[in-house]
């Protein structure tokens, strides 16, 4: 039986949105939602939870999480990569627990809209395909094909000149939404970068993927939780 190591790594600094693995969505704090939604869908797997902060960690006690690890600071600044974080959880993780796991997936705290059966879908493809590395997006609302302009020496241009004059003709391109990341172990551990020929995207319902990047978002996911079930 393949063993899961499910992750959710929460860094205490954020620019975007201060605090904000603690601001109240529901009357519950940001985190908390993934938190719940790891705990309905664990079976037999491991829950680890990775941060700098003392706070999180501690409050992270009271979701029956089975490893709670410190990230050491050379990891936790605006510009530590994911790929790292992750990798040092599992090897922690794989320390305490005193194991080896064949899969790793890792939870972002900031799409606290997905639906359970968003990750058992994702899971069936991952092992259809035979994936590394598995990620979620959605389908852009623009493309660099057709519409989207850049600003560079004071001049607009095209982000990419393809000479296409419709919409419909422009290739079909996706917003990444870090939902979840489905890793193989083995991938993992010897990967500097996140694409490979061998990533696959599952791509999912722009409502469950909704983001969190700024107070905007925020407050949007604020109207639409409590019309919305999982």
């Amino acid at each position: 039986m393949e063993k899961i190591l499910f992750t959710i790594c929460m860094r205490s600094g954020s620019k975007g949105i201060k605090n904000k693995h603690f601001k109240l969505l529901n009357n519950k704090p940001l985190f908390y939602h993934t938190l719940e939604y790891v705990r309905n869908i664990k079976k037999t797997n491991y829950i680890t939870v990775s941060s700098d902060s003392k706070k999180i960690l501690n409050m992270s006690k009271k979701y029956n999480v089975d490893f709670l690890i410190h990230r050491p600071r050379k990891l936790s600044t605006s510009r530590s990569s994911k790929i790292p974080v992750i990798k040092h959880a599992l090897q922690q993780t794989e320390r305490l627990a005193r194991t080896k796991f064949d899969y790793i997936v890792d939870f972002d705290t900031t799409s606290p809209l997905r639906k359970n059966n968003d990750f058992r879908n994702a899971l069936k493809l991952f092992f259809k395909k035979k994936a590394d590395l598995l990620i979620t997006g959605t389908k852009a609302r623009k493309n660099p094909y057709f519409n989207m302009v850049e600003l560079k020496r004071g001049k607009i241009k095209l982000v990419k000149n393809a000479n296409i004059k419709r919409r419909q003709d422009a290739p079909n391109v996706f917003d990444m939404n870090a939902s979840f990341y489905i890793w193989r172990r083995k991938y993992l551990l010897k990967t500097k970068k996140l694409i490979s020929k061998n990533t696959i995207l599952y791509e999912m319902p722009e409502i469950t993927a909704y983001d969190i990047d700024n107070i905007l978002d925020l407050k949007i996911n604020k109207l639409l939780i409590n019309q919305f079930k999982k």
